[in-house]
């Protein structure tokens, strides 16, 4: 079935504008889940303030969305509590001060 052109076109904004893979978040809040959640477990595993583990050589997440799981992933591990909207702005949080992934 062939979609007809108009229908194709109204369709274009809403992809243009998709949101990012955690979807709606307060930025703001991630720091403080960050460091009350994770560096206590990152300074076991690397040492000082744990940072070093979003900075090694060989990471091994290589885009917004595997940054998104292993953050959920983490919550889970540790038993942080946290929301969806929460593991969201922790990883856009990650994304944007150590890891700049695109897409």
């Amino acid at each position: 079935m062939r979609l007809p052109l108009i229908a194709v076109l109204a369709l274009l904004p809403i992809a243009a504008h998709a949101e990012e893979p955690w979807g709606k978040i307060d930025i703001k809040k991630a720091k403080p889940l960050h460091d009350e959640a994770c560096i206590s477990c990152h300074s076991r595993m690397y040492g000082g303030d744990g940072s070093k583990m979003y900075t090694r050589d060989g990471r091994m997440l290589s885009n917004k969305l595997e940054l998104l799981q292993r953050v959920a992933a983490c919550n889970a591990q540790v038993g942080s509590g946290w929301f969806p909207d929460e593991e969201g702005a922790v990883a856009a949080w990650l994304n944007q001060r150590y890891y700049h992934f695109k897409q």
